[in-house]
């Protein structure tokens, strides 16, 4: 694994000059596209091993987040060398688990707000009036998608609610963050990821944000087995257990997956500082959450 290669912003051209790399050097590890963004650009997903029985880990929800981008992808990169080469991970010989246990990376769901809060409002492409107005001129702090929805916010998990409560909040049209839209899957990137759930088999899901050094896990009342998992993770990352309450609850791809599928999902808010957290910050992150990104994937 060459570590220098995840030491900076990690927009379209360094995402897939790292998928690339990635490819090249494992070839048990592969590549689909399963949607687009508004501006035409690809949704990827990665996956190793059993695909009719796998954990589903997305990142990238976010503008502002991209640094959860580069962890899946240093992951992903640590695990494949380590099978590659028929090493131990905490005692656990991952290859031996391939036949019957999968991993699916999406590295970034929204590849529009990551392209629109490193390069400006530009990035937008046909949206860039949309986005100009809504940041007032100012992108460094935009999350949501070109559309000026946030993703996380607009899956079908208590939508109604959560769209009466931005409204409250004079979150009523396009915005940098904590907009849902018109309605939940109105946006092309939270159709994706919820349509390869439908489809898919995933015996859980981890949603990877920043920042707050925070695991929270179901939605409602959460299952035993959600409650266990969420402990385990929390135990080996140090991080702490928490409920979000008022805009933070409700329309996330966590909320959707526990609720509509009725299995563990879980959000990582990965790191603490202010988004977007630097680069800088990837390392220690990493060292922190390398076993509970293991245990993750073997639950």
């Amino acid at each position: 694994m060459i570590t220098t290669f995840y030491h900076q912003p990690c927009d379209k051209y360094h995402r897939e000059a790292l998928i690339g790399n990635l490819l090249m050097r494992y070839p048990f590890l592969f590549r689909e596209t399963i949607g687009e963004s508004l501006c035409s650009r690809p949704i990827d997903l990665l996956t190793i091993g059993n695909r009719s029985h796998a954990v589903l880990f997305a990142a990238g929800f976010h503008g502002m987040e991209w640094i959860t981008t580069l962890l899946m992808l240093r992951f992903l990169d640590d695990l494949c060398c380590t099978i590659r080469n028929g090493q131990e991970l905490y005692g656990i010989h991952p290859a031996a688990m391939l036949n019957r246990r999968g991993l699916a990376v999406i590295p970034c769901v929204n590849p529009d707000g990551t392209e629109i809060q490193i390069h400006g409002a530009a990035a937008a492409e046909q949206y860039q009036s949309l986005v100009q107005n809504a940041a007032n001129g100012n992108t460094s702090c935009w999350q949501a998608n070109a559309r000026g929805v946030d993703i996380n916010h607009n899956f079908d998990a208590d939508w109604d609610s959560l769209h009466q409560l931005e409204a409250e909040n004079g979150i009523t049209a396009p915005s940098p963050t904590r907009y849902g839209g018109t309605c939940p899957e109105s946006e092309p990137e939270s159709r994706a990821i919820a349509s390869l759930c439908r489809a898919g088999h995933f015996s859980h899901a981890l949603a990877f944000h920043s920042q707050g050094e925070e695991i929270y896990y179901g939605y409602g009342k959460p299952t035993e087995i959600n409650c266990k998992q969420a402990l385990a993770l929390a135990r080996v990352s140090g991080y702490r257990l928490s409920r979000p309450e008022g805009l933070a609850s409700g329309g996330g791809f966590k909320d959707w997956f526990c609720q509509y599928l009725g299995k563990s999902g879980f959000t990582i808010e990965i790191g603490c500082g202010k988004n977007p957290l630097p680069v800088s910050d990837l390392d220690p992150i990493y060292d922190r959450l390398r076993e509970m990104l293991t245990l993750a994937f073997l639950l």
